[in-house]
């Protein structure tokens, strides 16, 4: 079980210095789509030069001109890219063939899919790395969570790991690492804390503990 820090509301000197005190606790950096819109894929070689042993993933959220859009990110040092459930399959399929070219990683964001396990289902056999179910802010702020999505998802696929992304804080983890996904996400559980490496630290242990 791998954990990933989502970066979000954070311009590059600010995520470098972020990721610099919490480096040793996780696996994954994610430049979040706000970073991406605010600051372009600089924000991702910044990050991969900045921390060549981590993974970074970029969170585009594809949902067309896929295979073009892999590329960009491949060249920025991308090893994750994320594509919506949402989109087309031949987007899908174009992501997966450019990745798999490029030597990297595809995560499917399954945000707004109303029918999840027969997407996951599908998006599974198309050959995709990773399937996250994904609690959007704006759900959240109304109290959504997506523990009961990812048992939904963990179902049904075969081939893929299974991520979750969405309010994940250090008081609901268990319930999360209880469901045993590939791929734990956090945000605000990790960035909104006064002390962000305690957190990080705490959040990592329990995972390895898993």
């Amino acid at each position: 079980m791998e954990l990933q820090l989502a970066l979000d509301l954070v311009n590059i000197p600010e995520a470098i210095e972020l990721v610099k005190q919490v480096e040793e606790h996780i696996d994954i950096v994610e430049i979040g789509t706000p970073v991406v819109i605010n600051e372009g894929l600089h924000a991702v070689k910044a990050v991969k030069e900045a921390f060549p042993n981590l993974k970074v993933l970029a969170d585009l959220k594809i949902m067309d001109a896929a295979g073009y859009e892999v590329m960009k990110a491949s060249e920025a040092g991308a090893d994750i890219i994320t594509i919506l459930g949402a989109a087309e399959d031949m987007s899908i399929k174009g992501a997966v063939e450019e990745a798999k070219k490029q030597g990297k990683k595809i995560l499917v964001d399954m945000i707004a899919v109303k029918d999840l396990a027969g997407r996951a289902k599908e998006v599974d056999a198309m050959g995709v790395d990773y399937i996250c179910v994904h609690t959007g802010y704006d759900l959240q702020a109304v109290g959504k969570n997506s523990f009961e999505d990812l048992q939904t998802i963990k179902g049904v696929v075969k081939n893929a790991k299974t991520a979750i992304a969405g309010g994940i804080k250090l008081n609901t983890l268990p319930e999360v690492i209880k469901v045993q996904p590939d791929l734990v996400i956090v945000g605000g559980g990790i960035t909104g804390q006064a002390d962000i490496k305690a957190a990080a630290a705490k959040m990592q242990q329990m995972i390895n503990q898993g």
